[in-house]
């Protein structure tokens, strides 16, 4: 293995370590105390906050900004794949031509809408005020990230700076707002455990 691709794996390896150690602390708080009176079905609740929650019709930070929400959509489909493919590639794995065309645009698609949403918080006055410099910062690493990954399926000779490109993400995101991508999960099963518990959730017809 060259050194680069050492820094990679190693990188990889710390920010698999940092999101473990997430995760065990979200196990180990446990759940909220409610003193409350149940009078609905937790399960139901959950189960609710991750399907029928996350569409943006029953969202009103959403459904008021759909074009900014599909972006979003595109963006973190774009982020889950590159992800994958960057262990595939570390592995020695290349796909053939035709799936490394796809891939290469669904890269080029993400990095596209991190750029978009990029401008959106640097021209909108409302989001300008509620970014801090962490948030560029986090949008310009992934939507980099993609870009490399979609420009190195199309050529092997961008390798050693993509997967220098990856070590910077992956050292950033356990300590960073891109941990958020843990912290979701658990915002998501907390709600609905809240919500389905006090018969919010789902809402009836």
């Amino acid at each position: 293995m060259h050194w680069y691709q050492w820094i990679a794996l190693i990188t990889a390896a710390i920010c698999l370590a940092g999101f473990s150690y997430h995760f065990a602390r979200l196990i180990r708080l446990g759940k909220p105390k409610d003193y409350a009176h149940p009078s609905g079905k937790p399960a139901s609740g959950i189960a609710y906050s991750f399907t029928a929650g996350m569409n943006p019709v029953n969202k009103e930070s959403a459904f008021l900004h759909l074009p900014t929400y599909a972006a979003g959509i595109i963006f973190h489909l774009a982020s889950f794949a590159a992800l994958v493919l960057f262990f595939v590639l570390l592995a020695g794995l290349t796909p053939g031509p035709g799936t490394s065309m796809v891939l290469a645009v669904v890269a080029f698609a993400g990095a596209m809408a991190g750029i978009a949403m990029l401008i959106k918080r640097m021209t909108d006055k409302k989001l300008k005020i509620l970014s801090s410099p962490e948030d560029y910062l986090s949008n310009a690493l992934v939507t980099l990230f993609q870009l490399m990954t979609g420009l190195v399926l199309l050529s092997e000779s961008v390798y050693p700076a993509y997967l220098l490109v990856s070590a910077a993400l992956f050292l950033y995101m356990p300590f960073g707002k891109l941990k958020h991508a843990i912290y979701f999960f658990a915002a998501r099963y907390h709600l609905g455990l809240f919500y389905g518990r006090r018969n919010v959730w789902p809402p009836k017809a």
